[in-house]
């Protein structure tokens, strides 16, 4: 096989040895071009998951849905009627839907946005008390620092525990004092600290000045019955929540006498707009990267081949001889174009490992935080395999115009030449 032949790579290797210097700065158009596409393609995937690792713990698929007051008249009932729901809504879809994976549903104390005053020891905050459900944590992960979650056993028995949240922890415990255990006081009625958890830097649904009590520890304290505030909803992977998100205010509707086109009376939100819009972002900037990378790679796969124009109008003489003395069109084609595939891929993969070490420079300056979104800026293997594949692609491409002028060097013509 030709790609063996041993003269051919020592012909290669020793026109590309005459002017080293002149090999140098042809290599460079290349390498620097092969640093930009992988840089900007690194970059892109960071921002990709350093979002991944931002929102870690909260659902995609997930959605709110809590009532409001109605906009329109219906069955006898006037505008502005408030709608409450109740604990049986959440056993009513989880049923008749069967797309939902986790509903849990959610009480606060306060109504919406409430804050209560938690007493410990003289001190006091102004936290959120929410009444849940162990499912909560499956669509809002907390991070605990201490301690645990709320479990099924708390329901079951209705016990007296809490979660508080590091916000509450500082503004009623002295630094380094010892939360898990203690108690705490809301509305004259006293919890004990089980868990505590830190700031997610992701959507925050809840603060981070909350504390979470069983939900039927909170329907017995603070006397809330078979009331329900809102519910948490995942649905199962591969479903759109806006079509679940439609039948359950249709059942709601239904249910509550509400006006089918009211569209006030049962508020929402789709987590999943918000992960796709990211999502949707994050894939554009990476087309971007990578169109203006490869543009910047043809730019210096062009150079090479300005340059193979030079030196075959040098090696004129040396073109003609070897034609004379019987080297085929397909011989002197094929070394032209193997120069520029040796110059080419040497320039990639220098340019390569510059970037890969620049890239890892990136993170360790930027990618260690949690706020800042970018996290292990690296090229993935498809990516780096594909530009590589179309970095050779081009260099074929644009050698060929080099060697086909050599070919059409006439060899009487190219012996006269001086």
């Amino acid at each position: 096989m030709w790609l063996f032949d041993r003269d051919l790579w020592i012909e290669v290797f020793n026109t590309l040895g005459k002017n080293m210097f002149r090999t140098f700065l042809t290599m460079l158009g290349v390498i620097f071009a092969m640093i930009i596409l992988m840089l900007l393609l690194g970059s892109a995937n960071g921002m990709s998951n350093g979002f991944d690792r931002l929102f870690a713990g909260t659902a995609s698929n997930s959605l709110f849905v809590w009532s409001q007051r109605t906009a329109e008249p219906y069955k006898g009932f006037e505008r502005g009627r408030r709608i409450k729901f109740k604990i049986e809504d959440a056993a009513i879809i989880k049923k008749q839907i069967p797309e939902i994976e986790v509903l849990a549903p959610r009480i606060q104390l306060g109504q919406h946005r409430g804050v209560v005053t938690v007493y410990r020891k003289g001190l006091k905050s102004g936290s959120s008390v929410y009444g849940d459900y162990p499912e909560i944590d499956n669509i809002t992960k907390k991070k605990l620092v201490e301690g645990r979650f709320l479990n099924q056993t708390d329901i079951d028995a209705s016990k007296k525990v809490c979660v508080i949240g590091e916000e509450t922890y500082k503004l009623l415990f002295d630094r380094n004092e010892e939360a898990i255990g203690e108690d705490i006081r809301i509305n004259g009625i006293y919890f004990t600290i089980v868990g505590m958890y830190k700031p997610n830097n992701n959507i925050n649904i809840d603060g981070e000045n909350a504390v979470f009590i069983p939900f039927t520890t909170f329907q017995k304290a603070f006397n809330s019955g078979d009331r329900m505030g809102w519910m948490a909803i995942a649905v199962q992977e591969g479903t759109k929540v806006v079509m679940v998100e439609k039948e359950i205010k249709k059942l709601l509707k239904a249910k509550y006498d509400i006006h089918p086109d009211d569209e006030r009376a049962i508020g929402s939100f789709d987590m999943s707009e918000v992960f796709n819009n990211i999502s949707n972002f994050t894939t554009v900037l990476k087309g971007f990267s990578f169109f203006v990378g490869i543009f910047t790679l043809l730019a210096g796969v062009i150079a090479i081949s300005n340059i193979l124009l030079i030196t075959v109008k040098e090696r004129t003489k040396e073109i003609g001889v070897r034609r004379a003395l019987g080297a085929t069109p397909r011989v002197v084609k094929r070394q032209i174009i193997m120069e520029s595939i040796v110059l080419t891929t040497f320039a990639g993969l220098i340019g390569f490992a510059i970037s890969v070490g620049i890239l890892g420079a990136l993170d360790v300056a930027f990618g260690q935080g949690d706020e800042f979104p970018f996290k292990n800026p690296m090229v993935s293997i498809p990516q780096f395999a594909i530009s590589f594949s179309l970095m050779v692609g081009l260099s074929v491409l644009i050698g060929l115009i080099p060697a086909n002028r050599a070919v059409k060097i006439k060899p009487i013509e190219a012996l006269r030449e001086e």
